[in-house]
């Protein structure tokens, strides 16, 4: 018949429900991150399948396979940190905007770690050269008379 208040009770649940948050946004950030590879390598199998002509013609010439892997990454590097750098933009934008006027109890102002945005478009970055690695080594492997006579 008699409630006690309990603020060590009161704290569990807020750092309970702080962790799921965190939790919940981890994987989030890294199904984004799985999409975004997965994403990236299907544009580079593409960019080698059009481009595979200029890849016999370059073999031909007498390109090495590390050159050809690399044009192919740089391609992948690009598009990666280009598209890294405009959502850190794009979102430290929209925080900046919306941010001030959130109205909850718990949350005044919410911001982010630049280093941890700016650590996290590296990572990105790099998982973008991963992605682009196995296209690249694809189209560094296709045989010079089969890439000629592609159309």
């Amino acid at each position: 018949a008699i409630q006690v208040w309990s603020a060590l009770e009161e704290a569990k649940r807020y750092f309970s429900l702080i962790g799921n948050i965190k939790f919940f946004f981890w994987f989030v950030g890294i199904c984004t991150i799985i999409a975004g590879v997965v994403g990236v390598s299907n544009i580079m199998l593409i960019v080698v399948k059009e481009r595979t002509r200029e890849i016999g013609i370059r073999k031909a010439l007498g390109a090495k396979p590390w050159s050809i892997i690399l044009m192919i990454l740089h391609e992948a590097i690009f598009v990666t940190a280009i598209s890294g750098f405009a959502g850190l933009i794009f979102s430290m934008a929209i925080l900046e905007i919306v941010g001030p006027h959130v109205q909850v109890d718990y949350v005044v102002n919410p911001s982010v770690n630049f280093n941890v945005a700016l650590a996290t478009v590296f990572v990105l970055i790099i998982a973008g050269t991963i992605a682009g690695f196995f296209p690249a080594w694809r189209a560094a492997h296709i045989h010079t008379i089969d890439a000629l006579r592609d159309e």
